[in-house]
């Protein structure tokens, strides 16, 4: 018990210093020296977010599912597509600010192509409208990927095509949320795309703040863009 206390205290330190990371290169550097051991890690947050993303997506997908064409955007090392994968996925393209991230999910062999991208500093790194899922998962929250990337993500989805993104409930991205749910409820009054989703989570991952204890909430949307 004490060995399992010692190594959640170890990644709380670790993500909390994350936070001191104030301009771009200085998070670059913290997801690169994260990248070896993220998976361990958020293995012992109990972290979520993937497989609950999965199973959104893949219980409204109706299409081929090996044949769809999904893109993961802030892919990490591949958490996602692995679960994706479990569910009949199998054709993925990857996109993340952070080369040694995308070293890891180049490793898992689950991507025919992954691409190096700062999220929020231009268009994305691929064809619009080319593909059938787009995802984004831990990225959109305070501090780390600002709201209007979600515009993107929509242009990347095919016409009918869906748009799968996460972000917590917790104290720390209450603010962040709100512009979040601003932006897709306007995107949806602009008749870009339409909701088909919005599943509420109370148990996401454990709480790594120093205010916060036990588990702290989440949420997934799911988008349909329109025709």
């Amino acid at each position: 018990m004490a060995a399992t206390t010692k190594t959640l205290e170890n990644v709380k330190a670790n993500i909390l210093s994350a936070h001191k990371s104030i301009t771009l290169a200085e998070k670059v550097d913290f997801y690169n020296s994260w990248a070896e051991n993220y998976d361990q890690d958020v293995a012992v947050l109990e972290y979520r977010a993937p497989s609950l993303a999965a199973n959104c997506i893949s219980s409204h997908f109706s299409g081929d599912c090996g044949a769809a064409v999904v893109l993961d955007v802030a892919c990490g090392t591949g958490l996602v597509a692995k679960q994706m994968k479990k569910l009949g996925f199998g054709h993925f393209v990857g996109i993340d600010g952070s080369e040694a991230m995308l070293d890891s999910a180049r490793e898992s062999g689950l991507y025919q192509d992954l691409k190096q991208c700062m999220l929020g500093e231009g268009p994305l790194p691929v064809q619009c409208g080319s593909f059938d899922v787009v995802v984004i998962v831990g990225a959109l929250s305070d501090g780390q990927v600002p709201v209007g990337v979600v515009r993107e993500l929509c242009k990347c989805t095919k016409p009918g095509g869906y748009v799968c993104m996460t972000t917590r409930r917790n104290q720390d991205n209450v603010e962040y949320k709100e512009a979040l749910e601003r932006e897709l409820k306007q995107m949806e009054a602009d008749g870009l795309w339409t909701c088909v989703e919005v599943s509420e989570v109370e148990d996401w991952e454990r709480a790594v703040s120093e205010h916060e204890d036990g588990y702290i909430p989440g949420v997934v949307y799911l988008y349909k863009r329109q025709l």
